[in-house]
C-alpha cells in the first residue's frame, strides 16, 4: 500500500504528452501569424505615414500598441493550444519577457524615427521626417567630435585614478594606526553626487576671486589664478573633480581583492626571498588582475557617463573645451530644443559604447584567464 502512493506522489510530478489534435495545432498557429500580420501592416502603416509618404488617418501611435497587445495575448494563447502543459511552463516567462521587450524595443524604434526627424520644440510646424540630413550635419559638427575626443582623454584618466586607487587600498590594507577612520574618511567622496561636489569645489573652493584654493594659489605666487578659463586647464580640473568623486570607488574594490588573497601566498614569496617589490609585482599584482579589470571596466562606464560636473561647473566651457558627449547632447535638448538631432547624437553614441565595451572585454577575458 505504501508503496503504491509513493508511486502515486511521483506520478504528480509528471508531465505527461498531451494528445493534441492536428486542428487544435493548425488554430493555435493561425492566430500567431494572424495577429503577426496585424501587428506588421500596422507598423508599417504608421511608418508610412509618419515618413509622408502616406496618410491614412493615425493621430498617434495607439494602433501599434493595441496591435502587440493583440499579438502578444494570442502568442501566450498559442504557447497552451500547441504545447499543451508545456506550454503552460512558458508563460511563467513568456509575459514577462514581452514586457521587457515592449519596454526595450518600442521606446528603441520610436527613437530612431526621432533621430531621423527634424523636430524643434520652439518650431510650430512640430517633427518632420528629414532622412539623412542629422547624419550629415553630424558629420560636420566639429563640437561632437571635440567631445568625443575629450571623451577619450577623460577614459584614459582612469589610469591614473587606478594607480592612485591601488595604493590607497594597499596602504588601508596594511597595519597602520586609525586605519577603520581613514577607510571612513576616504569613502566620505563616494557618499556625495557629482553635483553636490561640483557646488562644492567647482564653484566655492575653486572661485577664482574668494575660494580658498584661488587664495592658496595667490600666496604660491600665482598672480591671477583661474582654473577654468584655460580648455587644458579647465579640462585638467574637471578630470580632478570627478576622480576625487570615484577613486574611493575603485579603491574599496581592489581593499575588497586584497584583504581576499591568503596570507600564506604573500608569506610563501617572502620565504622564498622577494623583496616587497617583487612581493607585490609578481605575487599580489596578478592575483589582483580580475578586480582590477572589473573596477577599471566598471569605471569606464561611470566614466562615460560624465555630465554633471560639467553641466553645473563649465556647461562645457571655455569653447566647448571641457564638453563630453552627454553635455553636448544635454545642451541640444535644453539650451537648443533640438531633439531630432540630439537624438541621433545619443544612438550614435549608444552605438559606439557597446562597440568600445564589447572590444575591451574581450581584450578583459583574454587577460582574466588563467595561464598553464
Amino acid at each position: 500500500m505504501g508503496q503504491a502512493l509513493a508511486n502515486e506522489g511521483d506520478l504528480l510530478h509528471v508531465v505527461t504528452n498531451d494528445n493534441i489534435s492536428t486542428r487544435r495545432i493548425a488554430f493555435g498557429r493561425a492566430i500567431v501569424w494572424g495577429s503577426a500580420a496585424v501587428l506588421a501592416l500596422t507598423g508599417l502603416t504608421q511608418t508610412l505615414q509618419e515618413t509622408g509618404l502616406a496618410g491614412f488617418g493615425y493621430s498617434n501611435w495607439r494602433p501599434t500598441l493595441y496591435a502587440y497587445i493583440l499579438w502578444a495575448v494570442c502568442l501566450c494563447w498559442s504557447q497552451v493550444l500547441i504545447r499543451g502543459e508545456q506550454g503552460k511552463r512558458t508563460l511563467f516567462v513568456l509575459p514577462a519577457a514581452l514586457f521587457v521587450i515592449s519596454m526595450v524595443v518600442f521606446p528603441l524604434l520610436f527613437g530612431l524615427v526621432i533621430a531621423f526627424s527634424d523636430w524643434n520644440l520652439s518650431s510650430p510646424t512640430g517633427r518632420t521626417f528629414n532622412g539623412l540630413d542629422n547624419i550629415r550635419q553630424m558629420w560636420r559638427d566639429p563640437f561632437y567630435w571635440n567631445a568625443l575626443t575629450n571623451m577619450v582623454w577623460y577614459s584614459l584618466a582612469i589610469l591614473v585614478e587606478y594607480a592612485i586607487a591601488f595604493g590607497l587600498a594597499l596602504l588601508l590594507n596594511s597595519q597602520i594606526r586609525a586605519r577603520k577612520f581613514f577607510r571612513v574618511a576616504f569613502l566620505m567622496p563616494l557618499m556625495l553626487s557629482p553635483v553636490a561636489v561640483s557646488w562644492m569645489i567647482g564653484k566655492s573652493m575653486m572661485e577664482v576671486r574668494f575660494g580658498p584654493v584661488a587664495r592658496l594659489a595667490r600666496e604660491l605666487g600665482w598672480e591671477q589664478p583661474s582654473f577654468f578659463g584655460s580648455p587644458e586647464l579647465a579640462r585638467a580640473s574637471i578630470m580632478i573633480m570627478d576622480a576625487w568623486t570615484f577613486i574611493p570607488f575603485m579603491m574599496i574594490m581592489i581593499l575588497a581583492g586584497l584583504q581576499a588573497i591568503p596570507k600564506e601566498v604573500q608569506e610563501a614569496a617572502k620565504v622564498d626571498g622577494a623583496n616587497a617589490w617583487r612581493g607585490f609585482w609578481e605575487v599580489t599584482f596578478p592575483l589582483m588582475l580580475p578586480v582590477s579589470i572589473t573596477a577599471i571596466l566598471i569605471r569606464i562606464i561611470f566614466k562615460l557617463k560624465l555630465a554633471d560636473i560639467i553641466i553645473t561647473v563649465t556647461s562645457g566651457g571655455p569653447g566647448g573645451a571641457t564638453d563630453s558627449v552627454t553635455s553636448f547632447i544635454f545642451r541640444e535638448y535644453r539650451d537648443r530644443s533640438n531633439v531630432g538631432y540630439g537624438t541621433l547624437l545619443a544612438m550614435v553614441y549608444l552605438v559606439l559604447i557597446v562597440i568600445a565595451m564589447t572590444i575591451l572585454m574581450k581584450i578583459a577575458e583574454r587577460w582574466m584567464r588563467p595561464q598553464y
